[in-house]
């Protein structure tokens, strides 16, 4: 029993005065929950590994500012793209509600009415359109004026 105890106590001691080789090897498991990774066996199927390093891949031989610059370009391209999508279906939406709202003052029109009402209606109906109009005007002029702004930045990034 004491050369029992004497063995565990010298591995322990190789261990804690060497963690250079107890953090070189690992143990992987997989289990019906998954993958798991200890520096102790964690069950009956457990594989050991040891860590390796590649000597020729050197911090100074992977550009990690250029890929993540990289990377950055193209999330902003593609957030750009879909913010001018956007902006262009809004466009679209303007003008069909703009579309809607002539058409329904011209149906007012085509309802039976005398000739003096038709009169008064159409008047109406001009200022109508011209309230129409304008409003479309100003929201489709905001709306350009982003979109060109956008598109700039995508030029930037291109």
């Amino acid at each position: 029993m004491k050369l029992c105890t004497l063995f565990v106590i010298f591995i322990s001691l190789l261990l804690v005065t060497n963690p250079v080789s107890a953090a070189e090897q690992y143990y992987k498991c997989v289990t019906e929950k998954g993958t798991t990774f200890s520096q102790f066996p964690c069950g009956e199927q457990a594989t050991e590994h040891k860590l390796t390093v590649s000597p020729n891949v050197t911090p100074s031989n992977i550009n990690h500012v250029k890929a993540l610059n990289s990377l950055e370009r193209e999330q902003i391209v593609r957030n750009l793209n879909a913010e001018i999508r956007s902006v262009k279906h809004k466009l679209a939406i303007l003008s069909r509600d703009r579309d809607r709202a002539e058409y329904e003052q011209l149906q007012r029109l085509n309802r039976l009415m005398s000739d003096d009402d038709k009169k008064k209606l159409s008047k109406e109906i001009k200022k109508q359109l011209k309230v129409i109009n304008k409003t479309f005007a100003k929201n489709t002029k905001a709306t350009n004026k982003q979109l060109s702004t956008l598109e700039k930045k995508l030029k930037r990034y291109k």
